[in-house]
């Protein structure tokens, strides 16, 4: 069994070749096939490097390795269809040749019989059947020899011994076309498998109106690798019993093509959203660091410093239960890093009054004379001192957090201390404290 993924280099990989790709990978790797990567760039002028190693890195990102074809082994053959044109103007020479095709302006059309049917089973959709009288003849070579799609991706597959197809229902109406090629070439015929198209919240084909459409965008976005992977699990398909949460070998275990949903599946941001905080929440916390310090390196473009990422390490279980995506981590960290401490002006404002700034004072003689600066004497101290001047719990600790983090939204106030400590959080409150 080999099934493969064709991208183009013509753009970034797209969540919904993405998703192609895991299900003919899934499938491979469920019955002990073989998954290949191909580079279909038969469009010279819209193909880039750039988009190549987009679609081969993001591929990897997701886990989907595979076991022939571009960047694999030391083949000679590049899977890359602009090093094949002389195979496919061979094989359109002798279709010519055998009066299965024609020639049109320069071109080479094939030639369709007038009458009969194209008759296959597919995987989702059952047994489907084309009239041949509604398919005209089609170009397979262009008048400046490149070939079309149908050609070259059809030789493509017959040499590569791909058994089965599984690609996107807008192909759907070209597979007839791919099969009467096939046929005439005398080449045993594969399986055929159409995946329904993405769809966004309101009802209409995924597309830019919606948002981000590519892998790399919701990598920026701070999505895990492994989440990213459940999601397009469940673009159409389902490992049974309501799971949403499951890992790889859960997926390749359960997975069956012919179980994907013929509907048409919807991309929900917000409910990837909600799994990426799952998975960020479920990561064991040695884990969770190494993936949120190289985070937080790649935003400050540095290396954090070992003073840094020892105050880090402190906040970081706070941190893991609160975010949804990588994304939001390093600005809720900031203030912990050695980068100028920039107080937000109106956050400042807005907690700034007399009361405040005499709670203030006070809770900074009272930091000075600790010895032990644990959690649990912070909060104590804190507490105790909002009774003993009669001053309200959201007053003192609002006016508290923007002067040691800079803004009202951070991590739970306490441990944010804590992992600031004892000496910067009492030069903070110096510099609040002449703010009146």
């Amino acid at each position: 069994m080999k099934l493969r993924i064709a991208p183009s280099p013509t753009g970034q990989l797209h969540i919904g070749n993405a998703r192609t790709a895991l299900f003919n990978w899934l499938y491979a790797k469920a019955n002990n096939g073989t998954f290949l990567v191909r580079i279909d760039d038969t469009d010279t002028e819209r193909s880039t490097s750039e988009y190549q190693k987009d679609i081969t890195d993001n591929l990897k990102w997701l886990g989907l390795y595979w076991d022939e074809g571009i960047e694999v082994g030391d083949s000679n053959d590049t899977y890359k269809q602009s090093s094949r044109f002389d195979r496919y103007r061979d094989v359109a020479e002798n279709l010519l040749s055998k009066n299965l095709a024609y020639e049109d302006d320069g071109a080479i059309r094939f030639k369709v019989p007038n009458d009969g049917s194209i008759e296959f089973n597919d995987y989702i959709r059952g047994e489907m059947s084309f009239n041949l009288s509604d398919v005209e003849d089609f170009v397979i070579l262009r008048s400046d020899k490149s070939p079309t799609y149908h050609l070259a991706s059809t030789v493509d597959d017959v040499d590569y011994g791909i058994t089965i197809i599984a690609r996107g229902e807008d192909i759907l109406s070209s597979t007839p076309k791919h099969i009467m090629l096939m046929k005439s070439m005398d080449a045993a015929l594969p399986d055929f498998c159409h995946l329904p198209l993405l769809f966004g919240p309101d009802g209409k084909k995924l597309s830019k109106r919606h948002g981000d459409t590519s892998v790399e965008a919701f990598r920026n976005k701070g999505i895990l690798s492994d989440a990213m992977f459940n999601y397009l699990c469940l673009l159409g398909w389902s490992p049974g019993n309501d799971v949403e949460q499951f890992d790889i070998n859960t997926a390749i275990s359960k997975f069956d093509l012919k179980n994907v949903l013929p509907n048409s599946a919807i991309f929900d941001e917000k409910k990837l959203l909600w799994l990426n905080g799952l998975y960020i929440r479920s990561t064991n916390i040695e884990d969770f660091q190494v993936t949120a310090l190289s985070q937080i390196e790649k935003d400050i473009q540095r290396e954090l410093f070992d003073e840094e990422k020892s105050r880090l390490s402190k906040i970081f279980p706070s941190v893991q239960e609160r975010i949804e995506t990588l994304a939001d981590l390093t600005e809720q960290v900031m203030f912990l890093i050695d980068e100028p401490f920039i107080i937000d002006e109106l956050d400042w404002q807005d907690v700034n009054n007399e009361e405040a700034q005499n709670y203030l004072f006070l809770l900074r003689e009272e930091f000075i004379k600790l010895n032990d600066f644990s959690l649990e004497i912070i909060e104590m101290t804190m507490r105790k001192l909002l009774e003993e001047i009669n001053v309200k719990t959201k007053v003192g600790f609002q006016a508290t957090r923007v002067s040691i983090t800079g803004t009202k939204i951070s991590p739970p106030l306490f441990e944010s201390i804590f992992a600031l400590g004892r000496d910067t959080v009492i030069a903070r409150l110096a510099e609040s404290i002449e703010k009146l």
